[in-house]
């Protein structure tokens, strides 16, 4: 990752105490500053170097308007004479912005936003916008978000990562529960990627054997293990789409599963007997510490022992794979962070005006997301994995059952 000199004068540090516009005005700095950093890499050379490494030349720069939650920002964008130079600066930022916005004014145009929602919008882009020009702004992100949606999954995605996260929307004059049913996965170079997004009434083994079909239909192959927690429908698509493939129920919640049903004063004891359980390098360790805790809280921890033994098993089935790829892929931790940050954007909205709302908004997130993990930096290296796939004899028993 390139790493830029970026430099503010006293004025502008002290005019985020003493002005209104001083952050407008310190971010605009900063980014015209990463954008000439950014042109002068592309070139080769600073403004009026003589370089015999130099690419291409300088021909002025354009005025660009980015409105940001701090306030439109202009922004002075590099042009060079062969035109070969862009950056993804407004692509990646204004296309979630974007979505936020136009979920707030389809809010305003609804009669349905707060005082808040409305101080929002007015601070962002005035008042006065006709519906026409909202429609105008959805149909033209519409295709943006859905092209990234809808695109050929070309490459294998042995580690795939599934999930969901329920939003509230307005639908038939009545606000529902929703859930959107998101997908990642590890591509065989070892980069994440954010595979889809679709939402549904419930997590019902309907909703997700659609998701499934959906992922197959644009190319998702070469799946080894699946990671999500244990929600009956989620499982039941899983292994009917999924057939052979290992499926790790996530440690964490199967964790939380069993110390809610441990007495109060036994927790401590259990917790500790857990990490023994999860940190075990091999499947007849962890086996002996589940019996450890079995024969000690014997009696005293019957519900939670139960729930425990029966899904010990699926929970350690990431085992099997060599040790480097164990910790990353043992919990649904990389999908609740995910969430995370789609949900500090969704308390914004609280209640999305429509069905099209939310997947613009979600869907610039994520398409925003997959970009920035699939250009960035590679989350595992696969020489391992490789390895051990080559050496292998036959499937571990601990794959997806087949569906009756």
């Amino acid at each position: 990752m390139a790493t830029y000199e970026i430099t503010v004068n006293s004025e502008q540090l002290s005019g985020l105490l003493t002005n209104d516009k001083g952050l407008q005005g310190l971010v605009e700095t900063v980014l015209n500053q990463v954008l000439e950093a950014q042109v002068t890499e592309h070139v080769g050379a600073r403004p009026y170097e003589r370089s015999a490494t130099r690419k291409a030349y300088r021909n002025g720069s354009r005025p660009r308007t980015l409105t940001t939650r701090v306030g439109p920002l202009v922004l002075h964008v590099p042009q060079l004479r062969d035109g070969s130079f862009s950056t993804t600066l407004f692509t990646r930022y204004q296309r979630s912005e974007q979505a936020l916005l136009l979920a707030l004014m389809e809010m305003v145009l609804n009669g349905v936003s707060t005082r808040k929602v409305a101080t929002i919008t007015e601070e962002l882009c005035g008042t006065r916008f006709a519906r026409s020009t909202v429609s105008q702004l959805c149909t033209s992100l519409d295709a943006r978000v859905a092209a990234w949606n809808d695109r050929p999954l070309e490459e294998a995605y042995p580690f795939v990562l599934v999930d969901a996260l329920v939003v509230k929307v307005r639908r038939d004059e009545a606000v529902r529960a929703t859930s959107a049913l998101i997908v990642s996965g590890i591509n065989a170079a070892g980069f994440r990627e954010v595979l889809g997004l679709r939402l549904g009434d419930s997590e019902s083994e309907g909703t997700w054997t659609d998701m499934f079909t959906w992922l197959k239909q644009r190319g998702l192959h070469g799946v080894e293990l699946l990671v999500s927690d244990d929600h009956a429908g989620l499982v039941k698509a899983a292994q009917r789409h999924f057939q052979g493939v290992l499926w790790q129920r996530c440690q964490v919640h199967l964790a939380r599963n069993v110390l809610g049903r441990t007495p109060h004063h036994l927790r401590a004891h259990m917790a500790a007997g857990l990490r023994r359980i999860f940190q075990a390098q091999d499947h007849s360790t962890a086996r002996a510490a589940c019996a450890a805790v079995a024969t000690a809280l014997g009696g005293k921890a019957d519900r939670a022992l139960t729930v425990l033994e029966e899904g010990l098993e699926d929970a350690l089935a990431v085992l099997v794979l060599p040790e480097k790829y164990r910790g990353r892929l043992r919990t649904t931790n990389m999908m609740e962070r995910l969430n995370e940050e789609l949900r500090r954007r969704e308390r914004v909205i609280r209640i999305f005006p429509n069905e099209a709302s939310a997947v613009r908004l979600l869907g610039a997130l994520l398409a925003e997301q997959h970009e920035v993990w699939s250009t960035g930096k590679r989350y595992f290296d696969m020489t391992e994995y490789v390895e051990w796939k080559a050496a292998q004899v036959q499937r571990p028993p601990t794959a997806l059952r087949e569906a009756s």
